[in-house]
């Protein structure tokens, strides 16, 4: 049949000699019904109908054409009913039929597809940039200078002096190391006349143990780590394996794209190391839910939505969550691409099944210390005992009489006792792939009950291809490969956030259609190929970000600057940065003189208030640390997901619900009435003031903010004091000023 478009604009039949004719009859009918949901603009279900190839792959239940899904939905003969809340005209359904009949041809320049958004500045290739020319070239200390004072000059502003070496010296400390520096050492850098003097404080500093703990407590965010699994029961968990894990990697500067492959891989590694195993915790961080009754499978896949979800964030600043229940509604990811990438992590070995409840965090990595085994082996040995008298004593026994027999029933009590007592080793989790593949499907609608079209590994389309597609280890290989442009940018970017307050992308977690534009686009690819070229060193790139000019200007407001730079973009100035939950309380501890450098270990468990656990289902004893264990770093404190230690939560301290790329900082009455009245920090305010009182006030000064008092502070605290004489109550004012709390 033929069909022929009157001019009353009715379509009807006439005798066929050739297939419709797709501009003129098919395309108005696609057009009007079905592109405001299938086209390139917006793929709803991953299909397209706007080009060939769109409709012969189709969507996620299949191709359009070759499973005749597209006549099907027409003709609303199943379950699929389209358009929505209408139907086609009969002979537009035959027409369409006839289309597809003959091949469904379409013009040429319509038969690819288009991915809308492909040319976003995020997915090109990175280019390197030669640093720019600039009026004032000796301002510049490295590269970086050239292009912030390109961009300040451009808006005819000068940048900021450099901060006096005292307030310098605190700010790189507290950057590299959470811990400011003592007040010899200020003095010493103070006196150092030596044109490198700030370049050699540095390097220290990157050589410091406590330079892995605190740079951790960024990566740590990022992975959601916590001890404890989370949901209502929120168990404790055994995993501090991997956080001790970062901490060394960053010491030693483990190249970043080898830090990803171990954390996301390590277990496919041929061969892998007892530390390549323990890295693999960054994706067993996943909250765990292990509640009676609960579907397995429903958590099974949940976490494994978290894992791609998280990957998107950490590695390419996506929002690939967003595409699990339908295509992205902005960014060039389709919701199938989501599910291939959720097919890496589908192998994975889990509680899946009831059977397995209890094994709970299963699989987990043994990594008992030389007590651990030897009270394993006296326990493997008195149960082997008490077996052999089992066995023996009911020799001969029928069933019957067991069930009776006195002597029979002690024994296997007292067997059974010992069982369930079996002695408790350090363990850590780890990822291991199920020994069973697992078969991976489009969930309709984000539904892991209704499969759709089944799906291999793979990565979006919009980023370079993956050659290998098989399993974990490609997928991280490929994520640090240097044809893929994203990841270098995202992770410079974060560190640059880290240093300046705000990245060169204001969106950290968000490099896709609807994020922010680079502020100074061709330093952010210079940085990124620069990290690349230098091996992937974080140490490095750490350090020529913090011996730039730009790092070191003063923070100080300038009125000259505010209207035309009044975000601090064009980066004019240093900012002022309030400091972490963490820092807050690592400071404290130095500054009074109790804290342990102790790096490493479990978890600690620091005064809290009564009742602060209260708050879950469970109420777990908080037995707080006695020694030095109650003056470890913030870094090691026990981190609940249900309820936080108050004083990180005070302090915008995450959950370790899902990935942080960037905590908030906010500031409320209830921080101060923290650091006035808390346990710890009374207890950090009256040994303070131990040491204030021994070796007068300046010293007290240098102690908390890096510096003498001014003559008007000075007179004022020694008014305070000649009227009450309370160096505690000095101590805690001290310990609570904002300047105390703040990165200069």
């Amino acid at each position: 049949m033929r069909f022929a478009i009157l001019a009353s604009g009715v379509i009807s039949l006439a005798a066929a000699q050739s297939p419709p004719d797709y501009e003129k009859q098919i395309l108005p009918i696609l057009r009007a019904n079905c592109f405001g949901c299938h086209s390139g603009k917006n793929v709803m279900s991953g299909l397209t109908l706007d080009s060939r190839e769109g409709l012969s792959t189709g969507g996620n239940r299949g191709s359009a054409i070759e499973s005749s899904l597209l006549l099907q939905a027409i003709q609303q003969t199943s379950e699929l009913k389209m358009p929505p809340g209408r139907k086609l005209k009969p002979e537009q359904v035959d027409i369409i039929a006839e289309w597809i009949k003959g091949g469904a041809n379409m013009p040429v320049h319509m038969l690819k597809a288009k991915r809308i958004g492909a040319d976003h500045w995020s997915f090109q290739p990175v280019r390197r940039a030669d640093p720019p020319t600039v009026q004032d070239p000796k301002w510049a200390k490295n590269p970086i200078d050239r292009f912030i004072l390109a961009r300040l000059e451009a808006a005819n502003l000068k940048p900021s002096p450099e901060a006096d070496k005292r307030a310098l010296l605190r700010r790189v400390a507290l950057d590299l190391t959470g811990l400011p520096p003592t007040p010899e050492e200020v003095e010493a850098f103070v006196a150092d006349g030596r044109t490198d003097a700030y370049e050699q404080a540095v390097d220290k500093l990157l050589a410091s143990t406590h330079y892995g703990e605190r740079q951790a407590r960024h990566w740590l965010d990022l992975a959601r780590y916590s001890d404890t699994d989370g949901y209502t029961i929120d168990a404790p968990r055994d995993i501090w394996k991997y956080r001790d894990w970062i901490i060394d990697a960053l010491n030693q500067d483990m190249p970043f794209d080898l830090f990803t492959i171990e954390q996301l891989a390590g277990d496919l590694l041929p061969n892998p190391t007892t530390a390549q195993l323990i890295a693999t915790g960054f994706h067993r961080n996943t909250p765990s839910n292990f509640e009676g009754g609960i579907d397995f499978e429903q958590y099974r896949v949940e976490a494994i939505a978290d894992r791609v979800q998280t990957t998107g964030a950490v590695w390419m600043g996506l929002t690939l969550g967003c595409a699990r229940c339908h295509d992205h509604k902005f960014d060039p990811v389709t919701q199938k691409e989501f599910f291939q990438v959720f097919a890496f992590f589908n192998q994975a070995d889990e509680v899946d099944r009831e059977e397995d409840r209890k094994d709970f965090n299963k699989p987990f990595l043994e990594l008992p210390t030389l007590a651990e085994v030897a009270r394993t082996d006296a326990w493997k040995a008195q149960r082997n005992a008490l077996k052999s008298e089992l066995d023996a004593y009911s020799k001969g026994l029928a069933d019957e009489v067991k069930k009776t027999d006195e002597g029979y029933k002690e024994r296997e009590s007292n067997f059974r006792v010992l069982d369930r007592r079996k002695p408790k080793v350090t363990s850590t989790l780890v990822m291991r792939d199920a020994a069973k593949p697992r078969e991976s499907y489009v969930h309709i609608g984000g539904e892991f009950t209704r499969k759709g079209i089944p799906v291999t590994p793979g990565v979006p389309a919009v980023l370079p291809g993956l050659d290998k597609a098989v399993n974990r280890l490609d997928l991280a290989k490929w994520l640090v490969d240097r044809k893929n442009p994203i990841t270098a940018r995202v992770t410079v970017n974060r560190l640059w956030q880290r240093y300046f307050g705000k990245g060169l992308v204001d969106t950290e977690n968000d490099f896709g259609l609807q994020g922010d534009r680079p502020t100074h686009p061709e330093l952010l690819d210079w940085l990124a190929s620069e990290f690349m070229d230098r091996g992937w060193s974080q140490k490095q790139l750490h350090r020529l970000i913090v011996t730039s000019a730009a790092y070191r200007q003063a923070s100080k407001f300038r009125e000259d600057a505010a209207k035309a730079d009044p975000d601090n973009r064009l980066l004019h100035r240093q900012s002022r940065l309030r400091l972490d939950a963490e820092t807050i309380r690592d400071v404290s501890l130095l500054t009074s003189g109790l804290l342990s450098r102790k790096t490493g270990g479990p978890s600690v468990f620091p005064p809290i208030p009564a009742g602060a656990t209260k708050v879950t289902q469970v109420d777990r004893e908080w037995k707080t640390s006695t020694g030095e264990d109650r003056y470890r770093r913030g870094l090691y404190t026990f981190s609940q997901r249900s309820a936080l230690h108050p004083s990180l939560a005070i302090f915008d301290a995450p959950d370790g619900v899902v990935s942080c790329t960037r905590r908030i900082r906010s500031n409320t009455p209830l921080q101060a009435l923290n650091l006035m009245n808390d346990e710890a920090s009374v207890e950090f305010a009256h040994a303070f003031a131990k040491r204030v009182q021994d070796k007068g006030l300046d010293y007290g000064w240098q102690l908390a903010l890096g510096r003498k008092p001014t003559p008007v502070e000075s007179d004022r605290v020694k008014t305070f004091l000649g009227q009450k004489q309370e160096w505690l109550a000095v101590a805690r004012a001290l310990l609570n000023l904002d300047e105390f709390m703040t990165r200069e």
